[in-house]
């Protein structure tokens, strides 16, 4: 065993017994961690309130060799996730980026860069920022880093290098765009609007620091397609994804 600290967000807290919690954290240093927090649901315990969902903590875990849940010791709150004092649409956003990480991420991978990409999106969420460009931009960041970007420039099948032009087909199975030619390869093909394709390219580049600002003409497209390539990337349908279209109706009201 080895006791390691870290900055972590809280992910999801589960009841364990009548006072203590298991906790998924995703951690700057460790990836991410699902521990058991021992006497967190007494009035006093030792953590003061600090494991609420999203907000970000100083932690303290002791890490276990085997397969048993490591142990959190200590979690001194640094700062509390606010969404839901300034719209629902904020706190269901939040709830978004915790279902996504928890499904994504493999326990211990070390994903430093999500970490810090999660960071950049809460204080979106928790701030000024438009809630459905933001996580357009965590969805289309977190599946570059974790190496599942949709393919955007070059058919799938064949390589061939393809100009943006109208509609162009995309294969959700494949996981981006198709020749012509290649097509009747692939299945799942859906035809989206090269705008729609350029959006796309541009959110997921590497290079990008922050939620580019998205037309409503542009978003419902854009939302639909990942919605539909994420749920093939993780083999099910993530249960916030219902109430994204209450988020865009209410961020794009004009």
């Amino acid at each position: 065993m080895s006791t390691e600290q870290t900055t972590a967000i809280v992910l999801r807290t589960v009841e364990f017994s009548e006072t203590s919690l298991i906790v998924t954290l995703l951690t700057k240093d460790l990836g991410q961690v699902s521990a058991i927090a021992k006497g967190a649901r007494r009035p006093k315990g030792p953590f003061e309130g600090s494991l609420d969902l999203l907000a970000v903590c100083r932690v303290v875990i002791i890490r276990k060799n085997n397969d048993s849940l490591d142990i959190l010791t200590e979690a001194k709150l640094h700062r509390r996730f606010r969404g839901a004092d300034r719209s629902l649409e904020r706190l269901y956003g939040g709830y978004y980026v915790a279902e996504m990480l928890r499904l994504l991420l493999d326990d211990h991978a070390d994903h430093p860069d999500v970490y810090d990409l999660t960071i950049k999106v809460l204080q979106q969420l928790d701030g000024t920022g438009p809630v459905a460009s933001s996580l357009a931009f965590f969805d289309l960041q977190i599946l570059r880093m974790l190496g599942h970007a949709p393919s955007t420039e070059s058919c799938i099948d064949c390589g061939t290098s393809l100009s943006l032009e109208a509609r162009i087909p995309f294969a959700i199975e494949g996981g981006g765009i198709v020749c012509r030619s290649c097509r009747s390869r692939q299945r799942s093909i859906v035809m989206v609007r090269a705008e729609t394709m350029r959006l796309i390219n541009v959110i997921q580049n590497p290079n990008l620091d922050a939620p580019i600002p998205i037309s409503n003409n542009h978003y419902g497209e854009l939302r639909s397609v990942l919605n539909r390539y994420i749920q093939n990337v993780l083999g099910r349908l993530p249960r916030m994804q219902a109430f994204l279209p209450m988020i865009a109706k209410n961020e794009f009201i004009a």
